[in-house]
């Protein structure tokens, strides 16, 4: 398993990741994504400002997560102070091929490398509260739960929060 950033060739076949998750978050009631977004803009964005980043098994794009450090401004509900540099995960899926492999793991681990090149202790991921993989994933990784919110730009849903700080 290789972690790489995402180059700008890599997005149609992104693309191609995402269409196959949608329907296995449809199926689970997530519907944190859809055919609007993310689409190959948000991905494109993602590569230019250096913060994409894929796993790759067997010459096969596994995986996907932008590794940010872009703050929603309902990540206050929970507490956080939103003006405290943070390491932020978005955008993050697994192709089914490969779901229970590790490349979630792998996508989260490169984001604590990331802070810790960066010298910034926080890390925050938020994920809707239907995915079931991530809910537990996060805490297996040393994440704490904040809280749930809501996000604008995605009315009626509800969002996980979770932390972690680096020693």
């Amino acid at each position: 398993m290789q972690v790489r950033q995402g180059t700008l060739d890599d997005v149609a076949e992104i693309m191609a990741l995402v269409r196959r998750v949608l329907p296995l978050m449809a199926e689970m009631g997530n519907l944190q994504w859809d055919e609007h977004y993310p689409n190959a803009a948000v991905f494109e964005r993602d590569v230019e400002r250096a913060q994409l980043w894929v796993v790759e098994e067997k010459g096969q794009l596994a995986g996907v997560a932008a590794i940010t450090m872009d703050q929603e401004p309902e990540y206050a509900e929970v507490g956080w102070d939103i003006l405290e540099p943070a390491v932020v995960v978005h955008r993050l899926a697994v192709d089914p091929a490969f779901q229970g492999k590790g490349v979630a793991k792998a996508l989260m681990l490169q984001a604590e490398q990331v802070a810790r090149q960066r010298q910034i202790p926080v890390l925050r991921v938020d994920t809707n509260t239907r995915n079931e993989a991530t809910q537990r994933l996060f805490p297996r990784l040393g994440y704490a739960l904040a809280g749930e919110i809501g996000l604008g730009f995605r009315p009626g849903q509800r969002f996980s929060c979770y932390e972690k700080r680096l020693s």
